[in-house]
Formats: structure tokens, C-alpha cells, sequence
């Protein structure tokens, strides 16, 4: 043991390359040496500066950028989902006649994460896998989390959501939503809040009634948006509310300087645009683009052929002539794809666009247009510093060791290997929910649930070509870049790759290694 304890390399897979031998030397050291499984300088950091490939993409190719607004080239801080929260509560309670009480109730930063999903007809937030199966201790009514059993019971006596509940193609079930704007953490935080008011007080409501008054597709929330209060806040105060502006800016400027043409498409109104890029770019920011169209009611824009592109002036005035081509320098409201596809020509792997929500933004171009897309996830920054923590590290390395020994001693019957079978499995639940909380205490990370890849991450995969924290990451990048996805195992190709573990830096041990672990 102490010869494993002073050897910095014991936890380590070598490769010994020289002229005589080639080949793998394999040490497994005993697990109950913890700090011996992550040593100092072996296992290399993810960077959340990084662009992270789901398929193999070259900007070389890539001639058209295209951009979203909102989170996308303009990013906003949290003390916006504040100011969101507070004013749609009150319209609740001054406008919807909603008790008095409610107003005790603040925005809690952190509470919800993007994805979740929301059964209206039981005012419950949960997060859902891949597999469309509702991952226990994540399960929300109002504030207070609802044991598992319940949940279970709930659903007929399992965690599986059926496919005709779930979802349409944008996340819009008959019964069930999937909240995948950032604007919607304010949303799902004042849902919770309120059901908490009702259920503490045990007062009766009706559920639907009240998914419909707060949500951001009616009333409450939807009044913060349509009538500008949120415009109105940002505009009022740039400097607190948009955040990476000069790095905006340089990307914006190095793609033209790079001969690259650029494009904006997104629901925001125009003057709400312009001064918000007059802040991050320079009152001369509309040189950089050669197509701008505001309010262009995405996803519809993407698939309804019936909106005509309409000429709109700095003013916000209207113009009436038919659009028979798209002019650099003008402003377009509204209008549809399939005429902007016709007007331009631009189309399939050479134009690439930026946004940061799947359905609305990315979904449509992929799959029906064949263009390429880059979702923005600000999330990932910080998801990848704790992933980067000595603790998450350590949590996943002993995590991944435990499972492997419970895969492997099922094949002993007996009572005191049946014991030694239900302490790992305890352990091994403590650390996962350990590990969870680190991202989130509530609903844990957003990308993954214990070991499944969330319903988000699956959707991230599926629309998106690469994927980052914000645009600056393309700073890092020459403009001619290749990302290459990495190939990871099936699970019927494991047996031939190395159990690697979350730094890649040791094997998890076979049971034989390990009988002495208790």
C-alpha cells in the first residue's frame, strides 16, 4: 500500500514506448486510496471556452452566418429573470385578482434549469431523460419536492411518460411542456411559487387556469414580453443588463474581415435591436449584416410559407411594396424562409446558424433545410467548472468504481455478499445525489440525470451541428477550423475499450482486485 501511496504514477495508465517495447503497462491500485485515483497534473480540464462537436462540421465550408438576437449575440444578466419574476407576479395579483399574499414571494436564483418539463394538470416540475422516464428526487410541486413513491403513483405505478403526453415537435404537449428558453426560468420559478401560495394555504385552484395565467404563450408572463417592459428595462440600462458586448463586436468583425456575409433573424423588434447592437457593436453595426429581419415570429418563420416579407424604416413604419429582393442595409419584418431561401439562395451546409433554443431557433433548419447550426448554452460555462472540481472528479471516479463492482457481484448469493451488494448500492446513491447537487440541488445538471442524457441533451444532439457557452468561443477558432465529434463506444463496443472514467486517467478494477475493499 505505501508503495502505491508514494508512487504519483500508481493510479495511472502508461503507455511504455521505446525501441524494444510498444505496448500498454496496466497498474490498478487499491480504491480505498483515494486521493491516489486523481493525481496531481494527469487528468487534462475541459474548457468552457471550447466549441463541442455533435457532427463533423468545417467553417472552411461555412460562407453564411447567421445569428439570433436574444441570448445569442446580446447575453443578459440573471438580473433580468428578477425583474421578470416580480413584474409578472404583480400583474398576477393586480390584473388576475391573485392573493396579496403572493407577494412575499421572490425570485430564487438557481431554484429551476432549463429543460424541465411541466404537467399542467398536476403542477408538477420534473426533469426527464432521454428515455422519457422522470428521474426520481427531481420532481417539484410548488417548492417542495415530491417523494418518489408519489410521483410513481402518480403516473400509474411508473417513472415513463408516454410519447403522446411528452411533446409535439417544439416541446408542446397536450398536457406536458418542456421549457427550453432561458426566459423561461423566471416562468417555471413563479409556477412553483404560486402552487407553493395554494398548497400551503390549502387553497383550492384550478391548474390549467393557472399554467395559462402565468405562462409566457397567454398572459402574465407574456404581458412582460409583448409590452415591452422587458425592452424597456434593458434599454434603460445597458451596461447592467447586457453583458460580452466588445466580444460581440470582434466576432462579428472578424467573420466580415474574413469575407463572410451575415445575417439576423430574430422575434425581437427592430429599435429594441438597434440599441441594444448600437451599445455592444457601434452605431454603424448594420454595415456588418447583409440581412436583417426583426420580428420574425419563430418557429413559424421556418415553416409557414404565408407571411410576405414586409420593408420596415428606422422609425418602425411600414412600407407597402411587394419584396422582390433583399437589400443590404434594409431592415424586413417578419416574412418567411421559404421566401428568404428563394431570395437569397443560400442554402444547405454553407450557411450556419447561431441560436440558443432548440425548437424555435435550430430544429426546422437542420432537419428540413439541411443548414448548419450552433446552439449558444451559457449554462455550459459554469456546468464544465464544477465538472473541472477536484470533488465532482473524485465523486465520479468512485461513482463509476462502485458500479462496476455492482455489476460484478451479482453473481454471488449469498447473505454476506448480498450485504456487502446493498451497502454499494446505498453508497453509490448517496454519491450520485452528491454529485447532482453540485450542478443544481433541485433538478441537478442540465445535460445529464444520474447516467442518462437528459430529454435536453438529446434534443441539443439532434439540432445542433456544434455547440457553446456564447459566440466568443469562436474567437479560439481560425475561421477555417475543422471539428472532428469524438467517437465514444456503444454499449455493444464497450468490452473493447478501456472502462474510462470521467478524467480517462485509471480502469475501473474487476471484482477479483477488489474483494478486500470492505
Amino acid at each position: 500500500g505505501q508503495n502505491f501511496q508514494n508512487n504519483t504514477a500508481a493510479s495511472s495508465l502508461y503507455m511504455v514506448s521505446d525501441q524494444k517495447l510498444k505496448g500498454y503497462f496496466f497498474l490498478t491500485p487499491p480504491l480505498y486510496f483515494i486521493p491516489d485515483l486523481l493525481p496531481p497534473g494527469v487528468c487534462s480540464l475541459l474548457n468552457p471556452a471550447a466549441i463541442y462537436a455533435n457532427n463533423e462540421i468545417s467553417l472552411g465550408d461555412v460562407e453564411i452566418y447567421g445569428f439570433d438576437y436574444d441570448y445569442t449575440l446580446a447575453q443578459y444578466s440573471n438580473l433580468l429573470h428578477s425583474m421578470i419574476f416580480n413584474t409578472a407576479r404583480d400583474i398576477l395579483i393586480e390584473q388576475f385578482k391573485y392573493p396579496e399574499g403572493l407577494r412575499k414571494y421572490e425570485y430564487i436564483p438557481g431554484f429551476a434549469i432549463r429543460g424541465l418539463h411541466y404537467d399542467v394538470h398536476k403542477s408538477l416540475l420534473m426533469k426527464i431523460d432521454a428515455f422519457h422516464y422522470v428521474q426520481l428526487g427531481t420532481a417539484y410541486q410548488g417548492l417542495k419536492p415530491v417523494p418518489d413513491e408519489e410521483v410513481i403513483e402518480m403516473y400509474g405505478g411508473t417513472q415513463h411518460i408516454p410519447l403522446y403526453q411528452m411533446s409535439d415537435f417544439y416541446g408542446k404537449g397536450p398536457s406536458i411542456k418542456q421549457f427550453m428558453d432561458i426566459f423561461s426560468l423566471p416562468e417555471m420559478t413563479l409556477l412553483s411559487s404560486v402552487t407553493d401560495y395554494f398548497m400551503t394555504h390549502n387553497i383550492e385552484y384550478d391548474q390549467v387556469h393557472l399554467y395559462k395565467d402565468i405562462s409566457v404563450s397567454t398572459d402574465a408572463i407574456k404581458d412582460v414580453h409583448v409590452k415591452g417592459m422587458m425592452y424597456k428595462w434593458i434599454e434603460k440600462d445597458m451596461e447592467k443588463y447586457i453583458l460580452h458586448g466588445d466580444e460581440t463586436y470582434a466576432v462579428l468583425n472578424r467573420l466580415v474581415n474574413h469575407n463572410k456575409k451575415l445575417f439576423l433573424i430574430t422575434n425581437s423588434p427592430f429599435s429594441f435591436v438597434d440599441k441594444g447592437m448600437k451599445h455592444m457593436v457601434g452605431k454603424n453595426w448594420r454595415d456588418l449584416f447583409d440581412m436583417v429581419i426583426v420580428q420574425a415570429d419563430k418557429p413559424n418563420f421556418f415553416t409557414d410559407r404565408r407571411k410576405p416579407f414586409r420593408k420596415m424604416d428606422e422609425k418602425g413604419s411600414l412600407h407597402w411594396d411587394k419584396i422582390s429582393k433583399l437589400e443590404k442595409g434594409k431592415i424586413y419584418k417578419q416574412g418567411n424562409l421559404f421566401d428568404f431561401l428563394r431570395l437569397t439562395g443560400w442554402r444547405g451546409s454553407k450557411v450556419l446558424y447561431f441560436g440558443d433554443h432548440l425548437y424555435s431557433d435550430l430544429a426546422d433548419l437542420m432537419l428540413r433545410h439541411g443548414w448548419r447550426t450552433g446552439a449558444i448554452v451559457p449554462e455550459l460555462e459554469t456546468e464544465i467548472r464544477i465538472i473541472n472540481t477536484e470533488q465532482y472528479m473524485h465523486s465520479l471516479t468512485w461513482q463509476q468504481a462502485l458500479t462496476g463492482l455492482l455489476e460484478r457481484m451479482q453473481m454471488y448469493q449469498d447473505a454476506e455478499s448480498r450485504q456487502v451488494l446493498l451497502e454499494w448500492m446505498k453508497e453509490r446513491q448517496e454519491i450520485r445525489s452528491l454529485s447532482k447537487n453540485l450542478f443544481n440541488p433541485q433538478f441537478g445538471s442540465i445535460f445529464r440525470t444520474f447516467h442518462n442524457p437528459t430529454y435536453f441533451s438529446r434534443r441539443l444532439i439532434r439540432f445542433s451541428d456544434i455547440y457553446m457557452a456564447s459566440i466568443s468561443c469562436l474567437l479560439n477558432y481560425d475561421v477555417n477550423f475543422t471539428f472532428y465529434p469524438r467517437r465514444t463506444p456503444l454499449q455493444h463496443e464497450a468490452p473493447l475499450w478501456m472502462d474510462q472514467l470521467c478524467t480517462g486517467c485509471m480502469k475501473t478494477p474487476f471484482l477479483e482486485e477488489m474483494v478486500h475493499i470492505r
